[in-house]
């Protein structure tokens, strides 16, 4: 079945499923402590993208392959979680398997995204050991905080991340009373990097130190945060999140990273690395209007991103790198630029690798009465070169144990901006998840 048939199928399930309503029930059991819990969900999504022939990352992937117009891809995905506490312990699993096929290759993932132990002896005190995914930070669609934590995917920010093998402990202290301080917490964990543990963290052979200390103080959410030098550059940070009323919440971040050393490429292929402290930070709000609306604004600013002239640099070399393989078959620049274009968070190729980006969200939950039905808009905006991408999307989840969800992505902008580089134009992609 084509994709145009797919998503005009899955559209039509989201229409006919509104005319149905299923009967709330509540059963006081369903919310009691349980020695095993187990769950998960498959998903399956088809997706379709439109290939931008002037990108630079579309001339960087496809310069030694038969020019395509368009790329369908089907991404099938398992994730298991499950939960066994006895006594004081708990063992915590959370599994990913992946299986991705498309025109030009398939591949897959197996792994443990979450496997630890935790050791709660008291309400105040737990210890934990293991493959842990850690959430640092109030932002919703970046974390400059996040020290020890994969970054966040902002076209898809509740997407389940993996996490890192730490040891980490919690002391938690509550404060009775009216007082201006409510709640202490303190979070200090050590993170080992080696060829087989935690690699893609940093330079190996480091046991990393890290720690949070959390203060609930005058309705404030307070995190003080801080990364030793190891296998990553010193760094330290504090974010807050405060509801000014029931509606309106504001939050954010802000963060020191010493020594950082960046990457940076020339036109004709040169390379640098440059050493500097960076400042990022990030301001953002969520209101909920009377009517259900909620709009979520986010003002990142990336102090290890690339200004405008960089990443033009960057841009420049594609083509020229592209002119000398066409010309003499060489494909040397242009391998050079996939080198610095990938690299994780410092790669030119990672979302939002510029400086200055706005965030904007604005959801509807059921509109003209339509039952467990969701649209809503988001728009990612690059404020340095005026591209940006603006996702719609509709979502339905009427129907026991099963989301469904139509998006489409339509990027934007000219020559030597971001979003006017990617590989694609637009995309539309089809999810249907089952949960169990």
């Amino acid at each position: 079945m084509s994709l145009r048939r797919r998503a005009l199928a899955l559209a039509g399930c989201l229409l006919a499923a509104t005319v149905q309503a299923e009967e709330f029930s509540f059963d006081a059991a369903e919310f009691e402590k349980k020695p095993f819990e187990f769950g998960g969900y498959f998903e399956l999504k088809p997706d379709r993208s439109w290939l931008n022939p002037d990108g630079a990352f579309n001339k960087l992937n496809f310069y030694n392959r038969a020019p395509r117009d368009t790329l369908e891809r089907t991404t099938a995905t398992l994730k298991l979680d499950g939960k066994l506490t006895r006594g004081d312990l708990s063992l915590r699993l959370r599994a990913d398997a992946e299986a991705r096929h498309d025109a030009l290759a398939s591949d897959s993932i197996r792994r443990f995204d979450e496997a630890y132990v935790s050791w709660k002896p008291d309400p105040g005190f737990t210890l934990d050991l293991g493959k842990q995914a850690l959430k640092w930070g109030k932002g919703y669609a970046w974390n400059p905080v996040g020290f020890v934590e994969r970054p966040k995917d902002p076209n898809d920010v509740e997407l389940a991340r993996e996490g890192f093998t730490v040891l980490a402990a919690d002391f938690i202290r509550n404060f009775g009373g009216d007082g201006a301080l409510r709640t202490v917490a303190f979070t200090p964990l050590l993170l080992p990097v080696s060829s087989q543990v935690n690699s893609d963290f940093g330079k190996p052979d480091h046991v990393n130190a890290a720690a949070k200390l959390y203060f609930l103080a005058l309705d404030t959410d307070i995190d003080f945060t801080w990364l030793g030098r190891g296998s990553r550059s010193p760094r330290f940070g504090v974010d807050f999140s405060r509801n000014l009323t029931s509606a309106l919440e504001v939050h954010g971040e802000w963060a020191r990273i010493r020594d950082f050393e960046q990457r940076v490429i020339g036109p004709t292929g040169s390379l640098t690395t440059q050493r500097r402290d960076a400042t990022s930070s990030l301001l953002g709000l969520r209101y909920l209007t009377e009517k259900d609306t909620t709009i979520i604004a986010e003002y990142y600013r990336n102090g290890t991103g690339y200004t405008e002239n960089q990443a033009r640099d960057f841009y420049r070399l594609v083509d020229n790198g592209l002119s000398q393989f066409q010309t003499s078959g060489s494909d040397a620049l242009l391998q050079r630029a996939l080198a610095v274009s990938q690299g994780g968070q410092g790669g030119y190729g990672r979302p939002n690798a510029m400086q200055r980006t706005l965030y904007l969200r604005v959801s509807q939950k059921e509109p003209f009465d339509i039952v467990y039905f969701t649209p809503s808009i988001t728009l990612i905006a690059n404020l340095d070169d005026g591209s940006r991408s603006v996702t719609p999307e509709l979502l339905y989840t009427g129907i026991t144990n099963l989301d469904l969800r139509l998006r489409f992505m339509l990027l934007t902008g000219g020559a030597n901006t971001e979003f006017g580089e990617k590989q694609n134009s637009r995309r539309v992609e089809v999810m249907a998840r089952v949960y169990f």
